[in-house]
C-alpha cells in the first residue's frame, strides 16, 4: 500500500519538526524553564488527542474491555521499556538527563536508541492511524505528535551536546534517531488499510495508551522539579489547543 500524498507530508513536517529542534539546540542554549514549558504544553495536547479523540473514536467499535486491554498495553509498553531499557521519550524525561547521564553517554547509547526509535515508530503509526480514521481523529493526532516533535528535538540535542557531540554530528544523531518516525509511519500505512474498523480502533487505543503515559509522565516529572504554576498552565493550554481543534473540525 502506497502513502498517501497527505500522510508523506504530514510524516516528513513532523520529523523535520524534531530535526530542527535538535539543531535549535545545537545553536543556542535553551533554559530548562522554556523547555520545560514545551513539554508541559506537549503533554497537555498528548492528553487531549488520548481523552477527548482516540477513546471516544475507539470506543465506538471496540468493548469496553478489548479497549482497556489495548490502552493498558500501550501504557505498560512504554512503562516497561523506560524502567528496564531506557526513558522513551527525552522530553518528557527531560529532567532526568542530568550531568551523570551525558558523562555516561557511551554506556547507555544502544539502549536510548532503542527507546526512542520505538516512540518514534509508535508516533508514526499514530500519524498513519489518523490518516485511516479521518475526521476530527486525524487532525488531533497530526497536531498532538507536531507539537511533541520539537522539545523531543531539543533535549536529544542537549544531551547529545553534554555528551561532547559537535554540532554536525547532534544534528545527524538525532535525524537518525527521528527518521524512526517516518518508518512507523511507513509499517502503518502498509498494515492499517486492511484493517477492520475494530481493529484499527484497537491500535488506536494502543497509541493512545502510549501517549498517556508519556503526558503523565511529562508532567509529574516537571512538577517535581518546577513550578506548579508553569507546568499546569502550559498543560492545560495544550489540553485546551486540542479541545478547540476538535470543536472547529466538528463544526466544519
Amino acid at each position: 500500500m502506497l502513502l498517501s500524498q497527505e500522510t508523506i507530508v504530514r510524516l516528513v513536517f513532523a520529523f523535520g519538526l524534531a530535526v530542527g529542534g535538535g539543531a535549535l539546540s545545537t545553536v543556542g542554549a535553551v533554559s530548562h524553564k522554556r523547555l520545560c514549558a514545551l513539554i508541559s504544553l506537549a503533554a497537555g495536547t498528548l492528553m487531549g488527542v488520548t481523552v477527548f479523540s482516540i477513546v471516544p473514536e475507539a470506543a465506538e467499535t471496540a468493548g469496553w474491555f478489548e479497549l482497556t486491554l489495548a490502552f493498558g498495553s500501550g501504557y505498560a509498553l512504554f512503562s516497561i521499556v523506560s524502567r528496564y531499557v531506557f526513558h522513551v521519550c527525552p522530553a518528557c524525561a527531560a529532567s532526568h538527563f542530568d550531568e551523570a547521564t551525558t558523562r555516561h553517554f557511551g554506556e547507555i547509547a544502544a539502549a536510548m536508541v532503542i527507546a526512542l526509535a520505538l516512540h518514534s515508530s509508535l508516533d508514526g503509526v499514530a500519524v498513519a492511524a489518523g490518516h485511516e480514521a479521518g475526521g476530527r481523529l486525524n487532525a488531533s493526532l497530526v497536531l498532538a505528535v507536531c507539537v511533541h516533535k520539537v522539545p523531543e528535538g531539543l533535549a536529544l540535542g542537549g544531551l547529545l551536546l553534554g555528551a561532547g557531540f559537535r554540532r554536525a554530528q547532534v544534528v545527524a544523531w538525532v535525524a537518525a534517531v527521528e527518521s524512526t518516525t517516518l518508518f512507523g509511519g511507513v509499517i502503518g500505512s502498509w498494515l492499517l488499510p486492511g484493517v477492520t474498523p475494530w481493529w484499527l480502533d484497537l491500535v488506536l487505543a494502543h497509541v493512545g495508551g502510549g501517549f498517556f503515559f508519556l503526558a503523565v509522565h511529562a508532567v509529574f516529572g516537571e512538577l517535581v522539579k518546577h513550578g506548579k504554576r508553569l507546568v499546569l498552565v502550559s498543560f492545560a493550554a495544550g489540553l485546551a489547543a486540542i479541545g478547540l481543534l476538535i470543536l472547529v473540525v466538528r463544526a466544519a
